[in-house]
């Protein structure tokens, strides 16, 4: 169902038919074009802006690590911990998202459709340059917060222990696996920025439910995991190699695949021949 349904209906008066438009579903091409138009505006936003908003987000995404932390520290070590502590994984994601801060994961769906939508060199040249900056600013905000967690003697030892075993878990997977986990990941997070335009009064929801989600199945996410396997490293009990070879790469190229592939060109692909048919029919 559209946002025009009801507005033809016989059996609804003018005002319920407005009723109906309003509270109906926008449909697949309404939804491309709300995400196109935000990563349109990302593409042509300032080098600078891009990399404040970005640092904004990586730091931001530090409490992810941090509040399931101290979940894990007020919790007893049952089988169900983990289901419980998940809920604070969803801290970070909630800062960045509805604060409209520049996540790396985010911008594998909203930078892309542009590209798939004009397909020339200038607009992958602009979404290359936005993934770049975007990137390594927020890695650059989540060691920034790693290293806040560091100094001693600002949270309590069990807090301490908590954030260590966290971080300890997100350098010590072999490639593969951590590969194969970050696409469904990037999926994920995809899919989400996909549903949020519809979600409206329920946007809080939907990121609380898609990141837990994530955090439930060790999913692997380039910025929060970042932030994890810095503080591994800052800690010594990951080296900088660990981080590179065990998280950094197999996740990002996950991350990346789980949100070009299989969200940006499918929902693409999707509703291609209705942006054809828009086209041809201004033409005529």
């Amino acid at each position: 169902m559209d946002q025009t349904a009801g507005a033809s209906s016989p059996h609804l008066d003018e005002s319920e038919q407005g009723q109906a438009a309003t509270h109906a579903s926008p449909r697949a091409l309404v939804l491309h074009e709300i995400v196109r138009a935000e990563g349109e505006e990302g593409l042509r936003r300032k080098p600078s802006a891009l990399a404040w908003s970005a640092l904004a987000a990586g730091l931001s995404m530090g409490f992810s690590f941090l509040t399931e932390a101290l979940l894990r520290a007020s919790l007893p070590d049952a089988p169900w911990r983990h289901s419980v502590e998940s809920f604070g994984y969803s801290t970070g994601f909630v800062i960045v998202i509805l604060g409209r801060q520049q996540l790396f994961t985010e911008s594998t769906l909203t930078a892309v459709l542009p590209v798939l939508t004009r397909r020339d060199a200038v607009t992958l040249g602009a979404c290359l340059r936005l993934w770049g900056i975007a990137l390594a600013a927020n890695i650059i905000g989540a060691w920034i917060f790693a290293a806040l967690l560091t100094i001693p003697g600002v949270f309590r030892p069990d807090v301490g222990g908590a954030m260590a075993s966290l971080a300890g878990e997100t350098v010590q997977s072999p490639f593969l696996p951590v590969f194969c986990l970050a696409v469904f990941a990037g999926w994920l997070i995809a899919m989400m920025v996909w549903l949020l335009p519809s979600a409206r009064s329920a946007r809080l929801l939907t990121v609380l439910l898609i990141t837990y989600v994530v955090s439930l199945g060790h999913l692997s996410h380039i910025i929060a995991g970042s932030v994890e396997a810095a503080y591994a490293v800052l800690t010594g009990a990951a080296s900088m190699r660990g981080f590179g070879v065990s998280f950094l790469l197999p996740t990002l190229l996950g991350n990346t695949l789980g949100g070009v592939a299989l969200v940006a060109l499918l929902n693409h692909a999707a509703i291609a021949p209705e942006i054809q048919e828009t086209l041809a029919a201004g033409k005529t």
